[in-house]
């Protein structure tokens, strides 16, 4: 279960000519191949990059492994300092259905162990501390999706229908997304929706927990338009809003209680960038974000996508800060009527720096990336108590993808 709360820490977690221009773009050009690399994992730009089915049927597997760092000595009052390490590997097949249609089949395992914080109290010395949940927490969660996409001469539809299972939390998903391409093929619109109905079961282990089960709704809609400047340039401007009702804290937390609505919105904007002779392409994304429980929050990604002959390298650089939520304390207020001590609604900032590469042989393609982040209250836009359980973890991916007819 708790790997569904602590998502946000394993986050830091799939052609057209411009306007004048008599030239289309080919997908399998040097130029499409460098902007469609740098877009195609961008929801955001998938409309640009696909206006028909996948020629191609195409079998991918991929392992991750995400470890977060031992918690400080000196931070520590009680339990274990070991924190979470997490297995995921992810199989997938997408493959062409007539002339206009395409069906994916996407299923995850995570895997996750280790120790996680209870609560922040007061060390000897008057300073915060953590006590940890003790001895190492496990538990696994499987997820399948289901994906359908229908293709037309200027757009594609597709709806998704997930499912997750874990020890203590349920989730069932749906999803629907649009896009549509301008008269002059220099613009798309990107519209989605999604809907989860989740259920919370906690289970007791090595700490205590004080529900029995409850219930979560959230509903999500974004909008997106992605412009060709040029024929080696592309820009994207995206809104998004996100409603959750029902069960919102940490059952495996001891002092957490926060409200049961949570309102979130993102303004995200990105820029891809071709150099023909460098035949690479820079890509330049931000992000603001804001909620009604008083977190604002800055992303800003810099990345550089090299081109050889059958390989692929990104260098990237990922700057974060956000604000603290109003009822977030170092150490929680029992007399108020929300409070938590949770580090994730913290004030603080964070910096990822990774590597990523591709290697094709044949029909195959074989992937590697590498990432470290690390954050500190310090490196924060903005004002706050430092947080004493603030992580910085490691995050390493290998996979293989198979493309036959």
């Amino acid at each position: 279960m708790v790997l569904a709360l602590q998502g946000a820490a394993v986050a830091a977690i799939k052609k057209r000519s411009a306007p004048g221009e008599t030239e289309r773009l080919q997908a399998k050009s040097p130029l499409m191949r460098a902007l469609g690399a740098s877009v195609a994992a961008l929801p955001a730009y998938q409309g640009a990059l696909a206006d028909a089915p996948p020629e191609f049927t195409e079998v991918g597997l991929r392992y991750s492994r995400y470890s977060e760092d031992n918690l400080a000595s000196d931070k520590l009052i009680a339990g274990s300092r070991e924190r979470y390490d997490i297995d995921v590997t992810q199989l997938w097949i997408e493959a062409p259905v007539g002339s206009s249609w395409s069906i994916a089949l996407d299923v995850q395992n995570d895997y996750m162990s280790g120790a996680s914080p209870w609560f922040v109290g007061t060390t000897v010395e008057g300073q915060p501390g953590v006590i940890m949940s003790g001895a190492s927490i496990q538990d696994n969660r499987v997820e399948v999706g289901v994906t359908t996409r229908y293709f037309w001469a200027d757009g594609n539809a597709g709806f998704n229908v997930s499912h997750s299972k874990e020890d203590d939390y349920e989730a069932l998903a749906l999803s629907f997304d649009v896009a549509w391409n301008s008269a002059d093929n220099a613009r798309t619109w990107s519209l989605s929706a999604s809907n989860s109905d989740d259920k919370v079961v906690p289970v007791d282990g090595n700490i205590p927990v004080f529900i029995d089960r409850e219930d979560l709704d959230t509903q999500s809609a974004y909008f997106g338009v992605s412009q060709i400047l040029s024929r080696t340039a592309i820009v994207r401007v995206g809104l998004s809003y996100t409603l959750s009702d029902g069960y919102l804290s940490d059952p495996y937390k001891l002092f957490d209680q926060r409200p049961d609505r949570h309102r979130r919105s993102a303004l995200s904007a990105g820029y891809r960038k071709f150099f023909t002779e460098a035949q690479g392409a820079l890509q330049f994304d931000y992000r603001f974000y804001t909620d009604d429980w008083g977190t604002d929050s800055h992303t800003v990604e810099l990345a550089w996508h090299q081109n050889f002959n059958r390989t692929t390298l990104m260098p990237y650089l990922r700057y974060y800060s956000q604000s603290e939520a109003d009822f977030f304390g170092v150490t929680a207020d029992l007399n108020a009527d929300y409070y938590a001590d949770d580090y994730r609604l913290s004030s603080y900032g964070a910096f990822t720096a990774g590597l990523r590469g591709t290697v094709q042989i044949g029909d195959w393609q074989l992937e590697g990336q590498l990432e470290r982040y690390e954050s500190d209250n310090k490196w924060g836009l903005y004002s706050g108590e430092a947080a004493p359980a603030l992580v910085d973890f490691w995050r390493a991916t290998v996979g293989i993808t198979w493309r036959f007819d």
